[in-house]
């Protein structure tokens, strides 16, 4: 604390930390290098946006300025943050702190080395030095990508200077979104249900609002003149129980964690399968989306002739060049999906891929 005689000057630092979650990473390699994606924050009274670039490209002029080895003329694409200042400043100068580090959610690997950047923000300099957290082709064998979902821990430390004849205090920060965890309740408890759906023999009750709100289809059903708009009782038919249960509950809850569970990476890729043709049905795209990333990091010899047949139904283009992509990078591997049951399933449910495996094939002079 200083004293000038008169009034009392307080300096305090208010501190912030969050979790930045990138699902279906996998996607991010379309994307530029200008392109981020973001997050909000409010901390001290100011709005706050962190941006997330999955390929900055950063050219270093001295070498030694990381640990890493990078390619000729001293530049690579990195993993890398930038922290904007989205609101007006309520004071001359805000000197702010962003550290980040890559997490392992299961903690079964130490987080990554932190690194940190100090920026003044004021009204003429609302961004902050970008934050190289990793280069980008070192990432994929640290370890930190796990189910194809990446975990970042974000830091922002906002140093501010009030005065005590001023009585504005900063405005508290608003715990993260419960939101989820609400509706999931909901489903669960079946408080208010208004649907009852049978699948395979099992009952799930729900709610037809938060379904038409999420699905255009289920909206097409109950609000679109259909017969079930009044129906308390739907049939669901060519879908296992277990699959409806899962999208259920990701309709509710925006989150899919069979698919980020412990099972045989057989069970995993079948139930993941599944989940995506049920996405496809009922226009869940971000499910839809979640899965085809998950199938596109997973794919053997006993599953990519039913994977690329399900890209084909579905219109999962990434899933589809991962596909051919796998089954045409060598005659062995060609040869032993050949032989596959899936191979016969192929021919006989999507005989016009086949032109494009063989133009595939051709292309890589196997």
């Amino acid at each position: 604390m200083e004293h000038d005689g008169t009034n009392l000057t307080v300096t305090e630092a208010v501190r912030s930390v969050q979790l930045l979650k990138i699902d279906g990473y996998c996607a991010t390699a379309a994307m530029e290098t200008s392109e981020f994606i973001k997050s909000r924050w409010n901390i001290y009274g100011h709005e706050w946006e962190v941006r997330f670039y999955p390929n900055y490209w950063h050219f270093f002029e001295d070498l030694e300025e990381t640990y890493y080895q990078f390619d000729d003329d001293y530049h690579t694409e990195w993993v890398a943050l930038k922290l904007i200042l989205v609101s007006e400043p309520q004071r001359d100068k805000l000197r702010v702190n962003l550290s980040c580090r890559l997490v392992c959610p299961s903690q079964h690997l130490d987080p990554s080395e932190e690194k940190i950047v100090s920026h003044v923000f004021d009204s003429h300099s609302k961004c902050s030095p970008e934050v190289l957290l990793m280069p980008k082709h070192v990432l994929p064998s640290s370890g930190y990508i796990v189910n194809d979902s990446l975990t970042v821990e974000c830091t922002i430390t906002v140093l501010g200077h009030f005065d005590t004849a001023d009585k504005e205090q900063p405005l508290p920060v608003p715990p993260p979104s419960d939101l989820h965890q609400h509706l999931g309740e909901l489903l669960e408890s079946q408080d208010g249900a208004d649907i009852t759906f049978h699948v395979s023999g099992e009952s799930f009750a729900a709610h037809k609002v938060i379904l038409a709100a999420r699905s255009p289809v289920f909206k097409a059903k109950f609000f679109g003149g259909m017969e079930e708009t009044s129906s308390e009782s739907v049939v669901i038919e060519d879908m296992e129980a277990a699959v409806f249960k899962s999208m259920l509950h990701f309709i509710y809850t925006d989150m899919a964690p069979e698919l980020d569970g412990d099972l045989e990476p057989q069970a995993a890729a079948t139930k993941a399968q599944h989940l995506l043709a049920a996405a496809d049905r009922y226009g869940l795209n971000r499910l839809k989306l979640i899965c085809e990333c998950k199938l596109s990091g997973g794919i053997d010899i006993g599953i990519a002739a039913t994977t690329l047949a399900l890209a084909e139904q579905h219109h999962c283009s990434l899933l589809k060049a991962k596909c051919l992509e796998f089954v045409t990078k060598s005659p062995e591997t060609l040869d032993a999906v050949l032989a596959t049951d899936g191979y016969a399933h192929l021919v006989a449910s999507c005989p016009l891929v086949l032109t494009e495996l063989l133009r595939a094939a051709r292309g890589r002079k196997i």
